[in-house]
């Protein structure tokens, strides 16, 4: 308790407070604009952070990422084009409660319940931190090689439908983490005569070019759609009888939402698809989804934001993204000098609370801003791609060279934009690769000093239990599918 209130002590600072609505504020409006997601902003926000210091720069990223799943729910329901992936949930029965002429009713109740599972999510995170602060004392370099294997063969999961495609891609941001100056050696690798490659590849030109460059490509070759926004008044609270009736939906939601975020490689979408499906289950009124049911919205939205609170988890402890978001903002935490893992419980705890106290604020921000500008944001959608893409362009080619003055930055930013083009036009994820570029040079780090511990005796891994039972957990994995297929070919009948 003593560190949740040093964290809103500094929440009291008005900068922080001003980043926080501000990224509040940039979270809507770009999380109600179908094709830019919360991801594609915090990597386009990301180098404007750099001069912040690192508690505004994570709380202005972390209110991004709350607001935005939010955001998208507005034109989920609004124009049945979700603005983030993870309100394609709520378009299933938003829309058609916008059509019968309950959209402001609506998007109450996504406010409500999206705040509602925001909030549950956190308040779980402050009373889980001091448990997992326990664990600090017993990471070394071996533990945190496990768990970067660990996090790496997650990468299977994340992102994409394809396991065997995920994992492409994530042997090859860990080939780019191998770029440059070896530190322990002194030898510089595939560099090839280039001196913009002798200190690596940076996060920030990839990010831009995978999510915000790439993204643009991908709008470019698609014909513009007009989207036909429905008429609507002003959202309101529901009443009694609508939480009455949607109380279960939400805690169902918020409990779902939760424990999915917390788990490695899972995220937002798939919260709010599982939430939407065991709404539905255990629904009292089951005739009523597929026509506009008020509980379909209540409890995906519940789950998605939840779901953020929960996958800061893994991203805070472990130093393992939650999902793509979390992704770019432990690259956020690492520009910043941040080292995320188990011993960031006890020696910044400030810095934690300080984190979870900005997504407590941001959560009640957009409850506020959802209420009463919904019609407003709603209007977003329906900006011209002919002025929304030449700006993301102009602005990442700005986060791009910012931070090093350098355009071989800048050249890594295109060349990283065309490939994640390419990646979404043949099935790939992003996601994947970001998580080999951030852990594969943690892993390579973390192997070199685990062996100079051990005096190169690989052997002694066997003598660290933690670190022997996440490579154990890894090896189940990863091989699960293969003995799984193995059991079902025995027991066929013949």
């Amino acid at each position: 308790m003593e560190g949740f209130l040093g964290g809103l002590a500094i929440l009291v600072d008005p900068w922080v407070m001003l980043m926080v609505f501000l990224g509040t504020v940039l979270g809507i409006f770009v999380g109600a604009l179908p094709g830019i997601s919360g991801s594609t902003t915090i990597a386009l926000m990301l180098p404007m952070t750099i001069a912040m210091g690192p508690i505004p720069a994570i709380c202005f990223l972390g209110a991004i990422y709350c607001a935005a799943n939010f955001g998208g729910s507005i034109t989920a329901i609004m124009v049945n084009a979700p603005g983030d992936p993870s309100a394609s949930a709520t378009a299933l029965e938003g829309y058609k409660m916008a059509e019968k002429g309950q959209a402001g009713l609506a998007l109450g109740m996504s406010a409500v319940s999206s705040a509602i599972g925001g909030i549950f999510s956190i308040f779980v995170l402050i009373i889980a931190a001091p448990l997992l602060a326990r664990a600090a004392y017993s990471f070394g370099p071996p533990e945190y090689f496990a768990l970067a294997v660990f996090g790496l063969s997650m990468c299977a999961a994340i992102g994409g439908d394809s396991a065997v495609k995920n994992l492409i891609a994530a042997a090859l941001g860990v080939l780019l983490a191998t770029i440059g100056m070896d530190l322990t050696t002194g030898t510089e690798r595939f560099a090839f005569g280039i001196d913009e490659l002798a200190d690596g590849i940076k996060f920030v030109p990839v990010l831009i070019g995978l999510f915000a460059v790439g993204e643009m490509l991908d709008q470019v070759v698609r014909r513009a759609e007009k989207a036909k926004i429905i008429a609507m008044d002003a959202a309101r609270v529901p009443g009694m009888a609508e939480f009455r009736k949607c109380n279960r939906s939400i805690w169902l939601g918020s409990v779902i939402g939760t424990f999915i975020g917390a788990l490695p490689a899972l995220g937002a979408t798939t919260a709010a698809l599982i939430g939407y499906n065991e709404t539905r289950r255990w629904s009292k009124h089951k005739e009523e989804f597929g026509k506009g049911s008020i509980e379909g919205v209540a409890g995906p939205e519940a789950a998605n934001n939840a779901a953020v609170g929960g996958s800061m988890v893994p991203t805070l402890a472990l130093g393992i993204p939650g999902s793509a978001t979390t992704a770019i903002i432990l690259a956020g935490l690492i520009v910043q000098g941040v080292r995320p893992g188990p011993h960031l419980f006890t020696e910044q705890p400030t810095l934690l609370y300080a984190v979870f106290a900005s997504m407590l604020a941001a959560n009640l921000f957009y409850l506020g801003l959802g209420l009463y500008m919904a019609k407003f944001f709603a209007r977003i959608s329906l900006v011209p791609p002919a002025i929304l893409w030449p700006s993301v362009f102009v602005l990442s080619i700005i986060g791009a060279y910012g931070p090093d003055q350098s355009m071989g930055d800048v050249v890594i930013m295109l060349i990283a934009g065309v490939v994640g083009f390419l990646f979404r036009r043949t099935g790939f994820s992003p996601a994947p690769l970001i998580m080999g570029l951030v852990l594969g040079g943690k892993m390579e780090e973390t192997l070199k000093q685990s062996l100079i511990i051990f005096g190169d005796d690989v052997s002694l891994f066997a003598t660290r239990p933690i670190a022997m039972t996440l490579l154990a957990i890894t090896a189940v994995g990863l091989l699960w599918p293969l003995f799984s297929r193995l059991w079902r070919l025995r027991v066929a009948p013949r």
